[in-house]
């Protein structure tokens, strides 16, 4: 009988910390909606004393998904943090707080200024509070309580071992085995969990965990390695978000221990045909384009191009692919409808491809489509995941829309924008702008009727499909007043592709001021 892994996605949480992908509370509510649909263990949720922010997100996923899956808040050693972060739980039936603190000699000297002795103090004192505050909740017997010692890879094992035997002692039920700098290689951290399972006298009443960042590209392999060795829970995050290069990435984790689970002989409860949808929709809201060759999850992930290669999977799939697509949800290019295709064949498609749409959205989708036919001659199935990507989802306000929009550019010419916008109050607003291109020209023109001075930051395109018509799809970020907003577009013309992810962004950055000036008003 093979194991059950337990997977602690901490994309809410560390993946956020990835420069530039910062989410708000819907956000946030509908990337946890997606992880619990992929069967996702435990999910932190996020930081609940860092901001008003993050407790309303920790909170709100706790009242939304607290009795589906494991909600966790991270926090530090410190009964302020811990406070917190069992306030934004409270409403979770599986609810569990993760307390860390750093035990290596560089953290030790540099960053904390503690010596041994007190950190090991610190971290038993504080992990039974936590346990003590879980515990007057009256149908927690048992308080869920995770405890991390941060840059674990660096620590003296002696010394690690102390500090995960203590902390087990006061109450700790997983303890997790950071490696936060991602220096570990596979042998290493193999012998770390090994050492900790021979030399911990307790340490089967705790779940070994592993938690590893990508700094040399080994975070994959380390947390296979610490599963290896017996660690039975792995923190990651969905395309491997999180601080500089990451960290390991969910997909490629499930799929390994999958495929091979003739070698590891362990098993998860995710649900993979949900991985590829997972990854697009989080590549979407963060803004963060995953890369055409990222393994299970990539646009060339099951491409093949050479002759040999082709040949054989003409003979046989399993020649050189281990994976099935429909496995993991990944969807190409089939030619599926087009212009004469009825609702009730696009609603089947969409729903073939793995998307469960309101009736409102559905619409929204169905409209959009039916404008693109009228474009394309061929709608591949990509085209309408790229439409219900930009159509359906988190709810952004639109207190701008495009009435119409023309552009003008060319050798000899002043590249102009003239632009009309529907104001949600029903003002209608024309403006007119110059700029470097038609793109800059349009960028401006909005600013000058939004009344919101940005700067780009990022800006991506790429062809959805193929062919002269193929969908193009704006990703792009701009910065206001210190933050990130991210905005997307897709449309068989990349101006007007450009100009709706702009101003999708324009409006973020319009209802982000408007809850910084009721905040303001309240007192918060």
């Amino acid at each position: 009988m093979s194991d059950v892994i337990t997977i602690f996605d901490t994309t809410l949480r560390d993946g956020e910390q990835s420069p530039g992908c910062s989410m708000d509370t819907a956000e946030k509510l509908e990337v946890a909606k997606a992880l619990v649909d992929l069967g996702v263990d435990v999910i932190e949720a996020g930081f609940p004393i860092a901001s008003p922010g993050d407790f309303e997100a920790v909170q709100k996923i706790a009242q939304k998904f607290g009795d589906q899956t494991t909600i966790c808040g991270l926090a530090r050693c410190r009964k302020e943090d811990i406070d917190r972060a069992w306030e934004a739980l409270q409403d979770a039936k599986n609810a569990r707080i993760h307390v860390f603190l750093a035990t290596s000699s560089i953290h030790r000297e540099f960053k904390l200024k503690m010596a041994k002795e007190e950190i090991v103090r610190r971290a038993v004192e504080m992990v039974k509070y936590t346990c003590d505050q879980m515990a007057t909740r009256s149908d927690i017997t048992v308080p869920n309580v995770e405890f991390s010692p941060e840059d674990a890879a660096r620590t003296e094992l002696d010394f690690l071992c102390e500090v995960v035997e203590k902390t087990i002692e006061a109450g700790a039920t997983t303890v997790n085995i950071p490696d936060t700098v991602g220096y570990a290689t596979p042998n290493h951290f193999f012998k770390v969990i090994s050492y900790l399972k021979e030399n911990v006298s307790n340490i089967d009443k705790a779940v070994i965990s592993t938690h590893c960042h990508n700094d040399l590209g080994l975070a994959v392999a380390n947390s296979l390695a610490g599963v290896e060795a017996g660690a039975r829970q792995i923190e990651c995050t969905i395309n491997g978000l999180g601080e500089r290069a990451g960290n390991a990435a969910l997909e490629e984790l499930v799929m390994a221990l999958t495929t091979r689970k003739d070698y590891f002989n362990v098993t998860t409860n995710i649900n993979t045909p949900k991985l590829c949808p997972a990854s697009r929709l989080v590549s979407k809201i963060t803004g963060m384009a995953v890369q055409r060759n990222k393994a299970i999850v990539g646009q060339n992930a099951f491409a093949h191009e050479a002759g040999i290669h082709q040949h054989g999977m003409l003979q046989d799939r399993s020649t050189y692919e281990i994976m099935r697509p429909q496995d993991v949800g990944y969807v190409g290019t089939n030619l599926v409808l087009g212009k004469h295709s009825g609702r009730h064949a696009f609603r089947d498609r969409v729903e073939t491809l793995g998307y469960e749409l309101t009736d409102e959205d559905f619409q929204k989708v169905f409209d959009a489509f039916i404008a693109l036919a009228d474009k394309k001659k061929e709608i591949f199935d990509s085209d309408i995941i790229a439409l219900v990507d930009n159509q359906s989802g988190s709810q952004i306000q639109e207190h701008w829309k495009i009435k119409s929009f023309h552009t003008l550019g060319g050798t000899g010419t002043i590249p102009t924008a003239t632009i009309e916008l529907v104001h949600e109050n029903g003002d209608v607003v024309q403006e007119a702008a110059t700029g470097d291109g038609p793109v800059d020209a349009a960028f401006k023109c909005l600013e000058r009727i939004v009344g919101v001075s940005a700067k780009l930051t990022d800006y991506n395109v790429r062809s959805v499909s193929s062919g002269k018509d193929a969908l193009g799809e704006v990703s792009l970020a701009i910065d206001v007043e210190g933050l990130t907003f991210h905005g997307k577009g897709v449309s068989t013309d990349v101006i007007e592709a450009s100009t709706h992810g702009y101003l999708q962004a324009l409006n973020k950055a319009l209802s982000q001021n408007r809850g910084r000036r009721k905040n303001s008003e309240k007192g918060l």
